[in-house]
């Protein structure tokens, strides 16, 4: 399948006879892209004028100087440099097409009405968005919309499937697991047609009126300041970049064929062993749609490939497969109220909290993860599990949710679907339950990278540490402490937990919140989680004390 090409070739329109003619307005906040993009077909389509908004939303770019890191109450600043940079490429695809990206700032369903009265709009097109926050904000401007006898185009185009459709298949309910979400959906309805790549122009922009609009802002221009010296992430916003990208992985035919994602190395960083396409599908700079048939059109011309789920497009099922539970599951976000969740007395431990958070638990593996995640806002989905496992029911026992919120912070990625759903699986909490099968923090990282090079380049307090002891530093005789420049409890902190102590009590403490789960059908009250709770630190509290940690023993 030919990528689109035809973004590179300029095409001015000259705005003639302004004076009459109906209106569109394009509203951006996912789909940032020119291909595959149905409500800027449909927006365009028999249109006089076009007016292309996107609304900068002080919920999620406005700095919060109380936040943990530098950015928003919501985003840390590499998600909302990535989006910034998404919007200056869009903008650029629409002036080679005639037209130009209309910013504004301030609540978005408030700027949406206002825009619609001053410029007599009689079409509005937004791509719909099965996230709460979005779909509360479409019912108020849907609503005003209806009211002023304004047609409202809002076309499912973010994932391969309507959520909804699968839901009504399968009798009322989301598929609880990825297996049958499969079978459910089946292949897409529009699976065997072309997807539509290319617009060859644009209605011009009509009169602005007295509405304010800006270009695309830049960080410095929101409000942050003093960041000459922050590690930008190296992945760049925008669908041209991630059309580049999106070439690359497809170039390589057998890559894509063999793609097995439980086989990837979670320590590659110079060239990371996935396509790292997740923060292109997240803003919708790289339509879902396009990547699968691309992927399709991959596995027609060799003569074997992986197949789902561990397959490419396998991966954009799991992504479907998360956004239809979540959409179908009232509080999909939290433990309590959430009917497929299992409720667990988790600690509230903020001080573990944040040591995992700040990369000061003492484990090099999990602390250069996260370092990767604070300075570069991505890393590989096996690094992932590693840290949300740790968090959760490997070691410490805080609170998904917590962990989640770091996620969604700091992540380029940040997808609320996907991130509520994998935190869910990760902590055991739904879809998978063996929370005896642990990522250990010394020995998973050591398989792929022994020498421990992912360690020392984000960790570089330990890159004189010898291999021997650069997952179990505290475990190197003083000497070698000294000769490395690290000193384990001044220059690199001691563990926070024993390892093998901690993820005995964590399976000790999932064991019995399974089984009164069981008994009380899911249905614990806040009083059956406190008791629960008290009765397992008073075991706790009888068990003998955890072993040295120069004695722990490695674990698989």
């Amino acid at each position: 399948m030919p990528l689109p090409f035809s973004l590179s070739t300029p095409l001015y329109r000259n705005p003639l006879n302004m004076a009459s003619g109906s209106s569109s307005l394009i509203w951006f906040r996912k789909g940032l892209r020119i291909h595959d993009n149905p409500a800027l077909e449909y927006a365009s389509k028999g249109s006089n004028f076009l007016y292309p908004v996107f609304v900068i939303d002080p919920h999620y770019m406005e700095p919060d100087p109380k936040a943990f890191s530098l950015g928003s109450t919501r985003a840390g600043i590499n998600r909302i440099r990535f989006l910034l940079e998404s919007l200056v490429d869009l903008d650029l695809s629409l002036k080679k097409l005639g037209s130009r990206l209309l910013v504004f700032k301030g609540e978005p369903s408030q700027v949406l009405i206002r825009c619609l009265k001053e410029w007599d709009v009689k079409k509005l097109c937004f791509e719909y968005d099965t996230d709460p926050y979005y779909q509360a904000l479409d019912i108020k401007v849907k609503d005003y919309a209806s009211s002023a006898g304004i047609e409202v185009f809002s076309p499912v185009s973010h994932t391969l499937f309507n959520p909804q459709d699968i839901i009504q298949k399968n009798g009322g309910k989301p598929p609880l697991s990825y297996q049958s979400f499969v079978k459910v959906a089946g292949q897409p309805s529009w699976a065997s047609s072309p997807i539509s790549t290319t617009i060859s122009s644009l209605p011009c922009v009509g009169e602005i009126g007295s509405c304010e609009i800006s270009k695309v802002p830049t960080v410095e221009e929101l409000g942050y300041e003093d960041i000459e010296q922050y590690e930008w992430t190296p992945f760049r916003g925008g669908e041209s970049e991630a059309l580049k990208r999106l070439r690359e992985s497809i170039n390589n035919k057998e890559w894509v064929a063999n793609f097995e994602k439980p086989k990837g190395d979670p320590s590659a960083f110079v060239k990371p062993a996935t396509t790292v396409l997740s923060p292109y599908l997240k803003f919708g700079c790289l339509s879902s749609r396009y990547f699968y048939q691309c992927l399709q059109d991959v596995y027609k011309n060799v003569r074997k490939h992986t197949s789902p789920p561990v397959s490419l497009v396998g991966q954009l099922l799991w992504r479907d497969f998360f956004y239809t539970v979540a959409f179908g599951t009232p509080n999909f976000d939290q433990m309590r109220g959430n009917r497929i969740c299992k409720q667990i007395p988790w600690n509230d431990d903020n001080e573990l909290l944040a040591a995992w958070r700040e990369a000061r638990t003492g484990y090099p593996w999990i602390d250069a993860i996260m370092v990767q995640l604070r300075k570069w806002g991505w890393m590989h989905h096996l690094a992932r599990h590693c840290v949300a496992c740790f968090l959760t029911r490997g070691d410490l026992f805080v609170h998904w949710e917590k962990g989640r919120d770091v996620f969604e912070r700091l992540l380029i990625d940040s997808d609320w679907a996907i991130n509520n759903g994998n935190w869910l699986w990760l902590s055991c909490s739904s879809f998978f339950y063996q929370y005896n099968r642990i990522y250990s923090p010394l020995s998973f990282g050591k398989k792929y990278d022994p020498n421990g090079n992912y360690i020392r380049h984000f960790l570089p307090v330990l890159k004189d540490m010898p291999k021997e002891y650069i997952y179990e530093p505290w475990t190197a005789p003083l000497s070698v402490q000294t000769k490395a420049k690290c000193i384990i409890g001044r220059d690199y902190p001691k563990p926070v937990i024993s390892h093998d102590s901690a993820s005995k009590e964590c399976k000790r403490k999932l064991a019995e919140a399974y089984a009164l789960n069981q008994k009380l059908n899911g249905q614990l009250s806040e009083e059956d989680l406190g008791n629960l709770k008290r009765k397992l630190e008073q075991d706790q509290d009888q068990e003998p004390k955890s072993r040295p940690q120069r004695q722990q023993k490695l674990m698989t």
